[in-house]
């Protein structure tokens, strides 16, 4: 007997400021209060298209993160990446910035001025219990594109359509580019993963179910192979970010820049966090604990922590 896949879930986007300081706006379609995880993927910001020099671009400087990895994939405009590992890097559009947390890192994100617009998503996946004390670490890569059927496609993390990245993650994941042509488009997927697909630019179907520019389409498992195509051409080229995985199978806090498992481990990464940027209102145990701050950048302080909720802090997931 044959079992008709789930309805595609939509994820509407909702604005948020990437800084304190301010700046860049982004739409945001994970976490949503229906839907925490994708596979180990947390968290996903979609920005742009927009001229740094007019609307001030992305600044972020030095904040801390915990137990997570992140990634940084660009369309259009270069951001500079800076961390407590020692790396600078300019990340351009094609190319992945991949960092890993682990048990601390900090890093700062600033886009450049000489590029005509900034445009792209970051992304965050969750690390399993197992490894969130991991060392942290950073790669680059750049992955060459291939042409299936018309369409183009680049594979920044895991497999699909023959094309793989040599990018480590600590959980079976995929992350890919893919920039639709005329026609239809046919995956072959994983029917024991789940997926989600972001439409950037112009409204998209996955199997005849519509997703609309900025929309989040979320595909639960049991399909092994989804039909794409073009719904309605909008002014860039018809692009979708697909992201995918096992189901992640474990409960997360995630607050503020800090991902882990219960309450008291997210107030001590605060206190060491605030301890080490000596904004310390706590008792941090380890203010050693994100490596050094104050070389990374000498244009903006590096921010300091949120005060926690009056509440415990509850996993989801």
């Amino acid at each position: 007997m044959t079992v008709e896949p789930a309805p595609v879930q939509i994820v509407r986007p909702r604005d948020a400021v990437l800084a304190p300081t301010g700046g860049l706006r982004v739409r945001r379609t994970l976490p949503d209060r229906h839907r925490s995880l994708i596979g180990a993927w947390c968290f996903l910001d979609h920005f742009g298209p927009e001229d740094p020099a007019e609307h001030g671009g992305m600044r972020v400087a030095p904040h801390p993160h915990t137990a997570l990895q992140t990634v940084t994939w660009l369309f259009s405009g270069k951001v500079e990446h800076r961390d407590s590992l020692g790396t600078r890097m300019v990340v351009r559009p094609g190319q992945l910035n991949l960092m890993t947390a682990g048990r601390g890192i900090n890093h700062s994100e600033y886009s450049t001025q000489d590029s005509p617009e900034l445009h792209g998503v970051q992304l965050w996946t969750a690390l399993p219990a197992a490894d969130r004390l991991t060392a942290p670490r950073f790669d680059h890569y750049e992955p060459d594109p291939v042409e299936v059927d018309g369409h183009r496609l680049s594979v920044f993390l895991g497999r699909l359509a023959g094309a793989s990245s040599p990018v480590g993650t600590f959980s079976p994941l995929v992350g890919a580019e893919i920039v639709l042509g005329e026609g239809e488009l046919a995956l072959d997927l994983d029917p024991d993963w789940e997926y989600g697909l972001l439409a950037d630019s112009g409204a998209i179907s996955v199997d005849g179910e519509r997703i609309d520019v900025d929309e989040l389409g979320y595909l639960a498992p049991g399909r092994a192979r989804i039909v794409l195509r073009r719904e309605e051409p909008g002014p860039r080229p018809t692009r979708i970010v697909l992201i995918g995985g096992a189901p992640f199978g474990e409960q997360i806090i995630m607050w503020w820049n800090f991902l882990g498992r219960t309450h008291a481990e997210i107030a001590n990464y605060r206190a060491n966090w605030q301890a080490a940027i000596g904004h310390s209102d706590g008792e941090g145990t380890n203010p050693r604990q994100y490596g050094p701050v104050t070389a990374l950048t000498d244009r903006e302080s590096p921010i300091p922590a949120p005060l926690l909720p009056p509440v415990h802090l509850r996993p989801r997931g």
